[in-house]
């Protein structure tokens, strides 16, 4: 091959690293504020969605065993605001928001909130000895094959440790955190929850046929 091909070939190499490099800060950039098409708000920076009440589905029917080794299932919530964390105790992450989580359990159960961890691939001597380590106050749930935290694809990325879906009165999904959770993110998830008007009736729990019994 000659010099000038080898130029000619190396300027190509160059322009198309420098177009893709260009497209992905726009997709980037455009992501940064978006609405979804729920009505809600969703942040790329903090990966925070919430959904408009009109325009909330139903949580997957989620069934399991607790850590303890009892029965569990989200549908026995239902007519509380809940929480459900889904961590590991190999997350750096997760043991950075552990006491967040505590802290807002602690301070929301008088109102009726119900916090629920989804411990997924992980060991479940692990998971005990990091409920242990940050004196967590609510149940964890064992998922270490992912299917329950599956259930929740479209909500959440299933592949994003940790992660929070908020679920209403109703048993519907009201809001997501991919990743880190604060605080003050929790409370603004919540609150709005708390002032909604309860259901006069027990409503159902979207049925799944992945459910883990």
């Amino acid at each position: 091959m000659s010099t000038r091909a080898r130029w000619t070939l190396g300027g190509f190499v160059i322009l198309g690293i420098v177009v893709v490099a260009w497209w992905a800060l726009a997709v980037r950039s455009a992501a940064l504020v978006t609405t979804d098409q729920d009505g809600g708000f969703r942040s790329a920076d903090g990966s925070i969605t919430t959904v408009a009440p009109e325009k909330r589905s139903r949580a997957p029917d989620l069934k399991g065993t607790t850590l303890e080794g009892r029965p569990w299932a989200l549908s026995q919530d239902v007519g509380h605001v809940v929480v459900l964390n889904v961590w590991a105790s190999w997350c750096a992450p997760c043991r950075a928001e552990a006491p967040v989580l505590r802290a807002a359990a602690e301070e929301a159960a008088p109102k009726g909130v119900r916090f629920t961890g989804l411990n997924t691939r992980d060991s479940p001597v692990a998971a005990k000895a990091f409920e242990d380590t940050f004196q967590i106050p609510y149940p964890s749930v064992d998922d270490q094959e992912g299917a329950l935290l599956l259930q929740f694809a479209g909500t959440i990325n299933p592949g994003a440790i940790p992660s929070t879906v908020v679920i209403d009165q109703e048993g519907r999904i009201a809001g997501s955190v991919m990743g880190r959770v604060s605080e003050s993110t929790l409370k603004a998830l919540i609150e709005p929850l708390l002032a909604e008007r309860p259901p006069t009736a027990a409503p159902t729990m979207a049925s799944s046929p992945a459910a883990v019994h």
